[in-house]
């Protein structure tokens, strides 16, 4: 059992991920959960809430308490983030544990202190709200900390963050609400409108991994999908090909690639040289969609590579982020002990009780 820990957490609108000092991540589940109606109770969590969506009967509903990276329902929040944190590290504390949560880089003070204060509802006793970017390149393995350019891009599940970062900071950065579950919608609107086709959150998912891509120039690859037909309302199968999802695919594509934009063209001139020579990283799980580094390195004419584990990156950074807390505030107390040490060379000072 775990004690006291300092524990980054990437809330995210598609997935919770823990990281534990000195452990690393310790927990990857769905941002899923199903509650019962009548009794007003959680009846699952996580992934095993997941396996539920789609399939529950009429007094179980359905929620993702995660909307486009904001908190849309506290109450399921709260309660959420309280079954990981135990889940991942027991329910039996030395003292309350220091928490840091990372948010998309343009939600609002409101939304920011709603995040704050669920984290803290769950059991936290110091809490760091770290902007996503940030903890992705943290992450991704970027020293954010020098006086030169990195800039990021995080797909996640409910936003695209996209930024430069120096010295420790933010420089220029936006927010879209378009990302992996933006990519989803998008694939089922497609096969309803060109194939006649209803499919379901989960098959637009697999879509996506096994034959979704950004580049038009993907070699032709397939698979059969199951549905419901349009017209008839039975099910049926068909087969669907990479060129299909690269169609389905490209407007919000294009919105993540004009972000990027947006950012390159209001960077200072000398951290763009900086990007120029270093390149752009990509995180988030929709840095995983086939293609996605070659249209921007391509749309740029910057070198884009995906970092090494991008799903993992915001929470990796997270977690090292409050280690970092701990480890400044651990110095700040010894200087303070060493002044206090010097002063008593000259006058009488007694410990506080």
């Amino acid at each position: 059992m775990l004690m006291g820990n300092d524990i980054g957490i990437d809330l995210g609108t598609a997935s919770v991920i823990v990281y534990c000092k000195d452990q690393g991540i310790v927990l990857e589940e769905p941002s899923f959960v199903v509650v019962d109606r009548d009794k007003r109770a959680i009846v699952a969590v996580g992934e095993e809430a997941r396996k539920m969506f789609g399939k529950t009967p009429e007094n179980y509903m359905e929620i993702k308490p995660l909307r486009d990276g904001v908190i849309s329902d506290f109450e399921i929040t709260e309660k959420m983030i309280r079954y990981f944190i135990e889940k991942a590290v027991g329910n039996q504390w030395l003292k309350r544990p220091r928490i840091a949560v990372c948010v998309p880089s343009k939600i609002t003070d409101v939304e920011k202190r709603a995040v704050e204060e669920a984290t803290r509802s769950a059991g936290a006793g110091e809490v760091y709200i770290i902007e996503e970017p940030i903890a992705a390149a943290i992450g991704a393995g970027l020293d954010i900390f020098k006086p030169c350019g990195s800039m990021i891009v995080d797909i996640g599940g409910g936003t695209t963050d996209v930024a430069v970062l120096s010295i420790g900071g933010v420089v220029v950065s936006t927010s879209i609400k378009v990302a992996g579950n933006k990519f989803d919608d998008a694939i089922i609107r497609y096969m309803r409108e060109a194939r006649n086709l209803v499919i379901g959150e989960f098959t637009a998912e697999h879509l996506k991994i096994s034959i979704g891509t950004a580049d038009e120039n993907t070699p032709i690859t397939s698979t059969d999908v199951k549905g419901r037909d349009v017209t008839t309302g039975m099910p049926m199968t068909l087969k669907i090909t990479s060129r299909e999802m690269y169609e389905a695919l490209k407007v919000p594509v294009n919105s993540i690639l004009d972000a990027v934009m947006y950012v390159l063209e209001n960077t200072p001139p000398e951290l763009a040289g900086d990007i120029l020579e270093r390149g752009i990283v990509l995180t988030g799980g929709g840095a995983l969609l086939y293609g996605l580094d070659r249209v921007i390195e391509q749309r740029t004419g910057i070198k884009c590579v995906v970092a090494e584990n991008p799903v993992k990156c915001v929470a990796i950074g997270t977690g090292k982020y409050v280690e970092y807390q701990s480890l400044e505030e651990k110095k700040e107390q010894g200087f303070f002990a060493e002044v206090k040490r010097f002063l008593s060379n000259f006058f009488s000072i007694e410990d506080e009780e």
